[in-house]
């Protein structure tokens, strides 16, 4: 009789063993993260979220193998916020990243503005967790406080052990043969006032030669001084923008400046790969933050007219491509099982973003809205994939919502880290929700700022599964009705660009999506108790907000000349070390 007990016990704790062993991540631990961060990706551009056009196969290969949300909201609709929350875990205006003015992201590497040196971003816990942390592509966050090269801000300061990419973000003026797209409409007014104070100065001077008007040399030359200081004023700044924005660093060096556009995706892939290869023995954390698919849209010739959506279908099906290789590169090093893969954008398309009959911008499929947006959900629904073999359930698809500021506490949990317990987080951990412990996203509500200005919050009802979103203020469509701000270029926060509503508008978003027809106290009976609701929520938030310097002030936001990076002898900054390579 014992031996058949003995085989029942031996056989009980072997099925204990193997069912722990699938319910406990904990098997593996201290697992690498590789997160893929696309810029100005729109929701309806990838091939697993509805797109039939633009060819995304190893991105939809993400969502095969692991879990897709259908819900993923950004804190922000632009860069500079939107990567904040995501660095931090917490609401963009909660670090002073968000804009009170129309200065809605970092315009500047020489500006002073950035991400806070009292933040505390995912990587730097996992620095002291014993990760090698690198970041390869895009920050935003700001460089500079108070000199050339304190480097507050750079992302070495903020937890990672390794950059190369770009300080600041990908923009137009950065190919030469591309429309200037940085403060276009401002730039317009100053050069447009630079010829009109020329033009008084000159016909002052001629009045004064030909004896029709009477007045003094002296006072000549002291306007003749002004209309040149006014010029110099702004030309040395805007005249230089490839100059001053444009510039790829390693680490605290400057390797491009201006970059070389032709070459950068094949840097930033190599850098990436690189990094892999050089960390394969130890736990890494990967941070690829694309500059796909942001104007100007950089594409290597190989992709050139390979898609149906001309430059921008291109660039799409590039940076999938970059994926591969990322993935290939993980596989090879045979990570594949000991990597959480991520793959999300940090805001909606950019749907104004045309030169002539070309667009330039994303799709976000059927959300209405887009890039600069804080409430409709165009502007703020996003991809959003994990993938990790043997740990998440292969082809789940989760629609619950959650949010780009999930990805702190979530990562420090699996890194066996403490997220900080001396500020509010925002984020909540998607673990248990991933692997299907969770029926339910912890996020009970979200708000959704535009600048620091509310826009919308969203009430998940778990009761009953209804997802509520009230909108208090959207942006006036120009022209009207066109579903954006065409004649303006970006959607306004605040001003006369915007509609107050009250009571706001409200809609059950698993039953309207695309937010086309608004509820009202006669068409639905639980209105007035879902604002009520939703009010409640909103006063308890912003009980929980405290004052902090403005980082994109305008007083940060303008440039300054003596916090300019240059790898040179300012204002004589040019260098190309990779060439020299």
């Amino acid at each position: 009789a014992s031996f058949p007990l003995l085989c029942y016990r031996s056989s009980l704790i072997f099925g204990l063993l193997l069912l722990a062993s699938f319910t406990q991540p904990s098997t593996i631990t201290q697992p690498n993260f590789v997160l893929l961060l696309a810029d100005d990706l729109g929701i309806g551009d990838v091939g697993c979220y509805g797109n039939d056009t633009i060819r995304t196969p190893n991105i939809d290969r993400l969502a095969k193998e692991g879990v897709k949300l259908t819900q993923h909201i950004a804190a922000a609709p632009l860069c500079t916020p939107s990567r904040a929350a995501f660095l931090t875990g917490r609401y963009p205006l909660r670090s002073g990243m968000d804009a009170i003015n129309d200065y809605r992201v970092i315009f500047w590497n020489a500006g002073s503005g950035g991400l806070p040196p009292n933040e505390t971003t995912f990587a730097k816990i996992l620095q002291h967790k014993g990760y090698s942390t690198g970041l390869i592509g895009k920050w935003h966050q700001g460089v500079n406080c108070e000199s050339r090269n304190d480097h507050c801000h750079h992302p070495l300061k903020h937890g990672f052990d390794y950059f190369y990419g770009m300080p600041f973000t990908l923009i137009s003026d950065c190919q030469p043969t591309e429309t200037p797209e940085m403060d276009r409409g401002f730039r317009r007014k100053l050069c447009l006032s630079t010829q009109m104070i020329g033009l008084i100065t000159l016909t002052a001077v001629l009045g004064r030669l030909t004896g029709l008007i009477s007045v003094h040399w002296k006072t000549l030359t002291c306007l003749a001084g002004f209309s040149l200081l006014f010029f110099i004023s702004w030309f040395s700044s805007y005249g230089f923008v490839r100059y001053w924005n444009c510039i790829m660093m390693r680490n605290y060096e400057i390797t491009e400046q201006p970059m070389v556009t032709d070459r950068t995706t094949s840097l930033i892939l190599r850098e990436s790969i690189s990094f892999i290869e050089r960390n394969k023995h130890k736990p890494f954390l990967l941070f690829l933050s694309f500059l796909h698919s942001h104007t100007p849209l950089l594409t290597t010739e190989k992709f050139l007219g390979r898609s149906r959506h001309g430059l921008y279908g291109d660039n799409v099906e590039e940076m999938d491509w970059m994926v591969s290789q990322v993935l290939d590169a993980i596989d090879k090093e045979g990570l594949k099982d000991t990597t959480l893969v991520y793959f999300a954008s940090d805001h909606g398309g950019w749907l104004e973003r045309r030169e002539g009959e070309r667009q330039l911008g994303g799709w976000n499929g059927i959300y209405k809205g887009g890039k600069a947006m804080g409430g409709w959900e165009g502007g703020i629904r996003v991809p959003g994939i994990f993938r990790w073999p043997g740990v998440l359930p292969a082809g789940t698809v989760i629609d619950e919502p959650t949010s780009l500021m999930d990805i702190y506490p979530t990562v420090v949990h699996l890194a066996g880290g403490a997220v900080p317990q001396d500020r509010v987080l925002d984020g909540r951990d998607l673990l248990p929700l991933l692997r299907g412990a969770a029926a339910h996203s912890e996020h009970e509500f979200l708000f959704h700022y535009c600048g620091v200005h509310l826009h919308a919050a969203r009430w998940h009802q778990k009761d009953t599964g209804a997802v509520w979103k009230a909108h208090y203020v959207t942006p006036i469509f120009s022209p009207p009705g066109a579903g954006a701000c065409y004649d303006r270029g970006f959607c306004p926060c605040f001003g006369e660009g915007v509609i107050h509503h009250e009571p706001p508008l409200l809609f059950e978003l698993l039953q309207d999506p695309s937010e086309a027809k608004p509820l009202s106290a006669d068409t639905e009976p639980l209105f007035d108790t879902v604002i009520r609701k939703i009010g409640q929520a909103i006063e308890e938030h912003r009980r929980t907000l405290t004052p902090v310097p403005e980082q994109l002030s305008v007083s940060n936001a303008v440039w300054k000349p003596w916090l300019q990076p240059c790898c040179g002898t300012f204002p004589f900054c040019w260098c190309d070390k990779e060439g020299d390579n």
